[in-house]
């Protein structure tokens, strides 16, 4: 058991189940949605679906993960997220800087660790573009540490996002994808203040076997030291249903699934869209929160804090 401070723990329970398992509805998209639909080169337009999403699918899920540009404070100011629900905000802009082969990540500018703090972020979430044999993955690592230091500093949880890509040409293979995946974990969770790993698929997304992505998740719970979710890659709804059943089975505390759930939502307008999200939308989530409920691995298992009678003098 590794401990956390009350302000990360009480992060931890926030976002979680009474359980202690994870099902973050993930919306902080925005470039991928803005080329999906042009109606969301406006703001006021992507504001609007990601409120609407937010607003009939929150109450399904344990947390929710916005950005901070368009989504996250508008999505408390209009209730759209229950106080009830944890939020994680994301830190990065969207993109990469540098060669597609050795790629560098950077935070949203004019915007910080502690503005998210003081906003009322449960978490915080930081996505790197990281490939462990890339020219900048030294660089990747410290960029990770620096941020984990200004959570630890401003008491905030931090859930980390690595995307994998390739060093040559247009995709990862299968094998080279599962040892990039776990690698990553290996490396990137043993930095501290890394509390919640939030991890691709160990294996290609068109790759059935579910056989082989037990073995591939089994062996990403063992190389992980901190608890690791399963996000969803825009897979189709019951292709992501088998992976989270198997990657649950094999250590998942949960998942932060977006469009596996909601992206048949994104050309649709008004009543149309309402009506997907009401009955196709929320079914998924309901269907995913229950399982995750079921076979996902508590927190509390990986994770304690203690609180003796003059901690208050010290903290």
């Amino acid at each position: 058991m590794k401990a956390l401070s009350i302000a990360k723990f009480r992060s931890f329970q926030t976002c979680a189940s009474a359980r202690g398992t994870f099902t973050f509805l993930a919306l902080d998209h925005r470039q991928n949605l803005r080329r999906a639909n042009p109606r969301f080169q406006d703001d006021g337009e992507l504001s609007r679906f990601k409120l609407d999403v937010t607003t009939e699918l929150a109450p399904y899920a344990t947390g929710v993960l916005l950005d901070p540009e368009v989504s996250a404070a508008q999505a408390i100011a209009s209730g759209a997220l229950p106080g009830n629900r944890g939020l994680v905000v994301a830190l990065e802009a969207t993109g990469y800087t540098g060669d597609p082969h050795a790629r560098r990540s950077q935070i949203l500018p004019g915007w910080s660790v502690e503005k998210a703090k003081r906003m009322g972020a449960s978490m915080v979430k930081l996505l790197v573009y990281y490939h462990p044999d890339a020219p900048t993955s030294g660089e990747i690592e410290d960029f990770v540490a620096q941020v984990a230091a200004e959570c630890q500093q401003v008491d905030l949880a931090l859930m980390l996002e690595p995307l994998s890509y390739p060093l040559k040409g247009e995709r990862l293979s299968g094998e080279e994808k599962r040892r990039v995946v776990i690698e990553t974990a290996r490396r990137l969770t043993a930095i501290s203040g890394v509390d919640l790993l939030k991890a691709e698929l160990p294996q290609a997304t068109d790759d059935a076997d579910m056989a082989r992505l037990a073995d591939a998740c089994a062996e990403l719970h063992e190389a992980s030291q901190a608890p690791w979710i399963l996000l969803s890659a825009a897979v189709s709804f019951e292709t992501y249903l088998q992976q989270v059943e198997v990657a649950c089975r094999a250590g998942a505390s949960g998942i932060a699934v977006g469009r596996a759930v909601w992206q048949e939502a994104v050309p649709l307008e008004g009543s149309a869209r309402l009506d997907f999200l009401r009955h196709t939308a929320r079914p998924r989530l309901e269907r995913l929160t229950a399982l995750c409920l079921a076979l996902a691995r508590p927190f509390t298992e990986v994770y304690t804090s203690s609180a003796p009678f003059d901690w208050y003098r010290h903290y």
